[in-house]
């Protein structure tokens, strides 16, 4: 069900009516600011999108940082492995919520063809990925139809329900108590 805001033309002053989940999802969606992961040749195919020919400005997000305090979505870009793993763990968890991944290319989504001690089978082991981009490299249209997607995920979202939500007691957060299957004694 797709919510849309209603502009009535005849008020003074222009009124707009929407649901504070539509307009979150707005303003989230128009303003996706990338951080690079680049770790091989997918990265030169998501520098050609930033390019006057793909212009990836069209879709907010020709901001890209590489602070991950600044950025929402991460774009793991080629092949990683054990040793970046570590690495892309650490920045994913420094991003602010809400966040979100975007696997680019053959290697970041299943290790490619490297099947290797070294090399990581997907990035999906250590981070959750929203959107998989298929191709060795994938094509700059291929990055904008990711964007155009991650950005139908959030319209889907219902932020609105982390803002009201009330407080759960304490004991609700705690993990569960590991019971053991056999008598210790």
């Amino acid at each position: 069900m797709q919510e849309t805001s209603i502009v009535d033309q005849n008020a003074e002053g222009g009124f707009v009516f929407t649901t504070l989940d539509a307009a979150i999802n707005w303003i989230r969606k128009t303003s996706l600011w990338p951080m690079p992961m680049g770790l091989s040749c997918c990265a030169i195919e998501f520098m050609a999108v930033a390019c006057s020919r793909y212009d990836l400005s069209r879709f907010g997000s020709e901001v890209t940082r590489f602070s991950p305090r600044q950025a929402d979505v991460m774009l793991v870009a080629g092949t990683v492995t054990y040793k970046m793993a570590l690495a892309i763990r650490r920045i994913w968890d420094q991003m602010p919520e809400p966040k979100w991944c975007i696997a680019m290319g053959a290697c970041a989504s299943t290790g490619g063809m490297f099947r290797s001690y070294s090399v990581l089978q997907g990035v999906d082991k250590i981070i959750p990925v929203d959107v998989y981009i298929s191709g060795c490299p994938p094509r700059p249209e291929a990055i904008l139809e990711s964007l155009l997607a991650l950005r139908k995920k959030i319209d889907r979202d219902k932020p609105a329900r982390t803002f009201f939500k009330t407080a759960e007691p304490r004991e609700a957060n705690c993990p569960d108590p590991v019971v053991a299957a056999m008598n210790l004694e």
